[in-house]
């Protein structure tokens, strides 16, 4: 009886055992590194390798908060480039915008950051200068601030502003 009882836990045993230790690595998860998963308005999922992915794109979106313009006013994608600008005493230089956020002014080859906000490309140089790049109407103009002031007061001068380089670079 006593060979019955041994062999009979020793059974049990190696079937507790066995599936822990041979069934091998669990089977990896949708939400694994690498991948970005999706979610629906209905519920369901998708995941995607991210090495397959080149860029995500979001068309059509206008409610972005603290970035989104009207429906009609121009992606941030219409802003990158090198434009044209009036320097308000009728000389012409170029403001540089690149995708990373980087700006580059051909004045005095000074560096800054834009954003792009309510529709509008705002750049912000390292000399304290501001300049902004509205559509108005069917055209673009470039706002001028000098160091200390705002995007929200009167700007020093106000000049057409063209894309050179209409295309995203």
């Amino acid at each position: 009886m006593r060979s019955i009882v041994s062999v009979a836990a020793l059974s049990t045993l190696l079937c507790l055992v066995a599936p822990a230790g041979f069934a091998g690595a669990p089977p990896t998860s949708r939400n694994a590194p690498g991948t970005i998963v999706i979610v629906f308005k209905d519920g369901h999922k998708q995941s995607f390798n991210l090495s397959d992915i080149e860029r995500v794109e979001f068309p059509n979106v206008t409610e972005v908060a603290n970035s989104a313009g009207s429906a009609n006013s121009p992606s941030r994608g219409r802003y990158l480039g090198k434009w044209e600008c009036g320097d308000g005493e009728g000389n012409n230089f170029y403001i540089t915008l690149l995708e990373n956020g980087e700006a580059k002014r051909s004045i005095g080859d000074v560096h800054g950051h834009w954003v792009y906000m309510n529709g509008e490309a705002l750049v912000t140089w390292k000399d304290g200068a501001q300049d902004a790049i509205r559509k108005v109407g069917s055209k673009f103009q470039k706002s001028a601030y000098s160091a200390g002031k705002s995007f929200t007061d009167i700007p020093d001068n106000v000049t057409d502003a063209h894309n050179t380089t209409p295309h995203p670079i």
